[in-house]
């Protein structure tokens, strides 16, 4: 990923790699009054202590070696090092020479705004500064993007859910079908809630094994219940069978429609259920 920032009229590339932010150092040359190299910064004494201490702290491959020797050469009038060079050599990760559309030299933040200091200490405040703005846009656009995945999350969430509740709602029956006569009371239940009677069940699901209460979910199994004694009270005021199944179609409606997704009824399943 490549972005830029604006630094005293200089722009500045910014990439990413491997997670972690690098600065051009060519980029930042361009702010530089009179002639210098990364060469001319490479060579001084300071830069190379403070380049080694860096790599010791955050790469395990720092080949320790060639860095004192490295050191032990460092502010002489005859000492050279280019950036490939001390790559290398010392197996650097802190700085990289990089070719293509965006190449040049790159310094991981930490060492670029050392680097900053040497171009002026005005220029490596403003650097700090329009790097913080980056990360902070970088983090507001992350955040938003979090949001509305949750938010999109939820959303998805709710129509599925809301889809798993329709398909347990019983069907409102017709007054064709509560004029029926069911051969026993156990079908005339099973119609109020399921809206097929066992027979019909067993037609339209002939690889289930069992029979349908036995595939029912635990919260048509606790209005199963009600029902049944709902419709012993009934039974005992002398309404009739189809008047009964009206009643209790309406009654297993409102149940289910109150118990589909309570946290509590799915605490009471526990193991699965045997018959």
């Amino acid at each position: 990923m490549v972005k830029k920032i604006e630094v005293k009229g200089s722009e500045i590339t910014v990439i990413s790699k491997h997670g972690q932010d690098y600065i051009s150092l060519t980029d930042m040359l361009k702010a530089k009054d009179g002639d210098f190299f990364i060469s001319d910064w490479l060579r001084n004494r300071n830069t190379v202590e403070f380049l080694g201490i860096w790599e010791t702290v955050y790469n395990p491959d720092f080949n320790y070696g060639e860095f004192a020797i490295i050191k032990s050469q460092a502010g002489l009038n005859s000492y050279k090092l280019s950036v490939k060079e001390w790559v290398e050599k010392t197996r650097a990760i802190g700085l990289q020479a990089t070719a293509g559309r965006y190449g040049g030299t790159y310094a991981h933040k930490d060492i670029a705004f050392e680097f900053g200091m040497w171009i002026s200490a005005e220029f490596k405040i403003y650097l700090i500064r329009e790097f913080q703005r980056l990360k902070d846009e970088e983090s507001r656009v992350t955040s938003l993007e979090w949001s509305f995945q949750r938010t999109l999350a939820k959303v998805n969430y709710k129509i599925h859910t809301d889809a798993i509740k329709e398909r347990l709602i019983p069907p409102r029956l017709t007054q064709a079908q509560t004029g029926i006569i069911y051969a026993s009371e156990a079908d005339l239940l099973n119609v109020a809630l399921f809206g097929v009677t066992a027979a019909q069940w067993r037609q339209a699901n002939p690889d289930q094994s069992g029979n349908m209460r036995d595939a029912a979910t635990l919260e048509q199994l606790v209005v199963l219940s009600n029902l049944e004694s709902i419709n012993a009270v009934l039974i005992h005021q002398g309404l009739v069978a189809p008047e009964r199944l009206a009643q209790l179609n309406a009654i297993a409606i409102t149940q289910m429609r109150s118990l589909v997704g309570i946290s509590e009824i799915k605490q009471l399943s526990g193991p699965k259920r045997s018959r």
